[in-house]
């Protein structure tokens, strides 16, 4: 689920975008200086802007201003796309789709956003994971949007907080210690008992848990489509996981995208942090060139997994709709998400793309082989199934879990909420 909010990263390079326009003011399309103006509407941090695409674009295409809205929330991002769908207007050009919502789109929403096989899309099938098109092809076929990366997931950690606890930094020595969750925990014990400062093993049991559920294919739902989560074994084994970290005190208790979470980024209040690739640059962000070099990556425990992603759609209302088309096209072309990783994470979802950053390393992670450990990931990564309420049902188990981690509920209280919390959201 990719929730990431707005990074702090984009403040550091946004002036590097200069001539590019940005910023709130709604999402209506029109026209300035006698250029089309084709909107654009995100939440979190895309990163387009910062990596300076849409000015490249802009310069390409001389007769275009690009204008992008973006909320920092995603859930407040959705609920609004949802009014404006719904109206049947005040939708940008392009919309953003995160891959907990894209199943809700091609199962329910599929009248509301414009068929791209109209426009040419499906001469681009080959050049994406077969898992990111499929997720945005509809029953019938249509294809409602184009992805534009994937979450193949690693763990990043500080190596030299680790070297502080007397405990090995080496990316490939670790990963054999931590092959296993419970290896994970064990190191996580031997952490907490010399661990320097206040620091805690890690950010939050939330996170564990997210990126635990994200190794498997089935979650919350079904390949027919029925909700599973409740008695889902994988589900439920990520839950208790999470439960025993935060029992045995491992974790920072921080709600992930919080203000106190992004300011643990600088302050070293946790030693390590499951992370899929969209996450490298949200630490450099929040951690700022004071963390270069005291952060490394390693394989993720358990095997792969993938965490995020998200697609790129025309709504129906849309003004400028053969604009927009040309547009995601373009962004989402191997060579910009090839850009996009090597400048920002975000880990491609053309095979492409991905073939060109295969020995991509990052020097702000201590030189971390970043292309060969997500690239792996990602080959090895179940093809998983998505549900319409993915997002909602996440979302609830999570929070369930910050009650365990910051409030001392019971476990099984806790459970009963997040069940409850799912037949709310969800009916």
């Amino acid at each position: 689920m990719r929730t990431v909010r707005a990074a702090a990263a984009a403040v550091l390079v946004g002036a590097l975008v200069a001539g590019c326009s940005s910023g709130g003011g709604g999402a209506g399309s029109g026209s300035a200086g006698g250029k089309t103006v084709v909107t654009i509407d995100l939440f979190g941090s895309f990163g387009y802007q910062e990596a300076g695409l849409y000015a490249a674009y802009e310069k390409a295409h001389p007769g275009i201003t690009i204008k992008q809205t973006d909320t920092e929330d995603e859930q407040d991002y959705w609920k609004a796309l949802q009014t404006r769908l719904a109206g049947g207007g005040g939708t940008a050009d392009v919309q953003a789709v995160e891959v907990g919502r894209i199943a809700s789109v091609t199962q329910q929403q599929g009248e509301r956003f414009e068929d791209l096989r109209a426009y040419g899309a499906d001469k681009l099938k080959d050049g994406f994971a077969s898992a990111t098109w499929a997720a945005a092809s509809a029953p019938d076929g249509a294809v409602l949007g184009l992805g534009t990366d994937i979450g193949p997931e690693a763990m990043c950690y500080r190596k030299d907080l680790l070297a502080k606890a007397g405990l090995p930094t080496d990316r490939t020595e670790l990963a054999s210690r931590w092959s296993t969750w419970e290896g994970y925990l064990e190191l996580g014990r031997q952490y907490r008992a010399k661990a320097p400062g206040k620091s805690a093993w890690l950010d939050s049991v939330g996170s564990l848990y997210t990126v635990m559920v994200g190794q498997e294919k089935e979650r919350y739902y079904d390949a027919s489509g029925k909700l599973i989560y409740a008695d889902n074994p994988p589900v439920r084994r990520a839950w208790d996981t999470a439960v025993r970290a935060a029992g045995d005190g491992l974790s920072a208790k921080l709600d992930q995208w919080s203000p106190q979470w992004n300011q643990a980024f600088a302050a070293g209040s946790f030693a390590t942090l499951p992370c899929p690739a969209w996450m490298l640059g949200y630490i450099k962000g929040q951690a700022g060139e004071a963390g270069k070099g005291t952060w490394d990556i390693a394989r993720l425990p358990g095997g792969a997994g993938n965490w995020g992603g998200s697609f790129l759609a025309v709504p129906r209302a849309a003004k400028h709709k053969k604009e927009a088309y040309e547009l995601i096209s373009w962004l989402t072309a191997p060579a910009q998400q090839a850009r996009l990783f090597r400048e920002r994470g975000n880990f491609p979802s053309s095979t492409g793309a991905i073939a060109q950053i295969a020995d991509a390393t990052d020097p702000y992670f201590s030189g971390a082989p970043i292309g060969r450990i997500f690239g792996e990931a990602a080959k090895a990564a179940p093809v998983q199934v998505l549900g319409v309420h993915d997002k909602n049902v996440a979302d609830q188990i999570t929070n369930a879990l910050s009650e365990v981690e910051r409030k001392g509920t019971a476990p099984d209280e806790a459970w009963s909420h997040a069940r409850k919390g799912v037949e709310n959201a969800i009916g």
